[in-house]
């Protein structure tokens, strides 16, 4: 059924090799985040098979299913958990990012209750300002008290670059991890198992040679399952990886020459904008059964043949101008496209839309 998205699990076994490959070479354990795909278990199984050392995610409700499959490899909640999840979060998971000292003493409470001890990774904030500790004495303080806990685990400290402030991981910057770190180790007087970096847009460091010597892991979703911001947005082009992982198709409903230039006077479209059009004349054109429901932006998402455009979508449709094409397009057809990251975390998980596994 259509619209429908297409997983190529050969496509990411290679990505999963070559990026973890890059990592182990230069000591760093990789975190493969699955969030991209909705959990799907068949992506998680393939690259926890190819080189991922555990799996995570954002989301418990993608790593529960995994859990109760009896999922092998170790899982890792990387959104900071709600306290409402926390028993979820210890039955199920291995480990977590964290950034507050109540989150931490539940945690300790409900792993007692359960038996098990859990690992926790201590955030510090580096100036994205999303989530993380920015005062030295707090996260020296929230260090000691989990260091004393019976239950968790202190495993080490982590940050996130890039994902709201858009501040660039460079060597400079992640050293200050490493040294928050080293502080926080002289007052616990032990070594931290691991300096977690970061995620995709860490991974040039890797790539460069020049990642600070104490970081070593790293959680790598975008990076293994898209593999399109590192060569677009980064420069960087690695050999035997694709870029085509997720495919989504959709079906033409309407084939019709029309006007380029909407016909009235102009008002608000559905999503309370007020759009500029520009009048190219009569143009061929092809609407497709898939709309901004599905993937949110028009520029996050490409169709794959030449002379075919994006003018723009509704909730429900996605108009392509299609008078340049050398294709002769039919209702019934099947269009393609390429999807950046965004694009592809909603399509996986709205529930109108169908979704296949191309096996191995």
């Amino acid at each position: 059924m259509y619209p429908r998205v297409e997983i190529d699990l050969k496509k990411l076994r290679k990505n999963t090799e070559v990026i973890t490959g890059m990592c182990h070479d230069a000591g760093i354990i990789v975190a493969g985040v699955i969030k991209v795909s909705n959990g799907d278990p068949d992506c998680a199984r393939v690259m926890a098979e190819a080189g991922c050392d555990a799996i995570a995610s954002s989301r418990l409700r993608q790593l529960i299913p995994l859990a109760k499959a009896g999922f092998e490899k170790r899982l890792l909640l990387i959104r900071i958990p709600m306290l409402s999840e926390v028993p979820d979060l210890v039955r199920y998971t291995h480990a977590s990012l964290n950034s507050d000292i109540d989150v931490i003493r539940k945690i300790d409470d409900e792993a007692g209750k359960q038996g098990k001890v859990h690992n926790i990774v201590l955030m510090i904030e580096l100036g994205d300002l999303r989530e993380g500790v920015f005062d030295e004495e707090e996260y020296i303080a929230i260090a000691k008290e989990a260091e004393a806990m019976k239950n968790v685990e202190l495993l080490g400290v982590g940050t996130n670059l890039g994902c709201y402030g858009s501040i660039n991981p460079t060597k400079e910057k992640l050293e200050e991890l490493v040294a928050a770190a080293e502080k926080i180790e002289a007052a616990l007087g032990r070594k931290l198992f691991l300096i977690s970096g970061g995620g995709t847009t860490s991974f040039p460091r890797v790539a460069d040679g020049d990642m600070p010597k104490r970081i070593n892991h790293l959680r790598i979703g975008e990076g293994i399952m898209i593999n399109r911001d590192l060569h677009e947005l980064y420069g960087y082009e690695f050999k035997g990886t694709y870029d085509d992982v997720f495919t989504l198709k959709a079906e033409v409903v309407e084939v019709r020459m029309k006007p380029s230039h909407p016909i009235g006077e102009i008002a608000y479209d559905a999503f309370r904008n007020k759009p500029t059009y520009v009048d190219r004349g009569d143009r061929k054109r092809a609407l497709v059964a898939l709309g901004k429901v599905d993937y949110a932006y028009i520029d996050q998402i490409t169709p794959r043949g030449e002379g075919v455009e994006i003018l723009g979508a509704s909730s429900d449709h996605t108009i392509l101008d299609i008078e340049d094409s050398p294709r002769e397009f039919h209702v019934g057809d099947i269009v393609e496209f390429d999807m950046n990251y965004a694009a592809v975390a909603l399509a996986t998980g709205t529930a109108g839309m169908d979704k296949m596994i191309i096996p191995e």
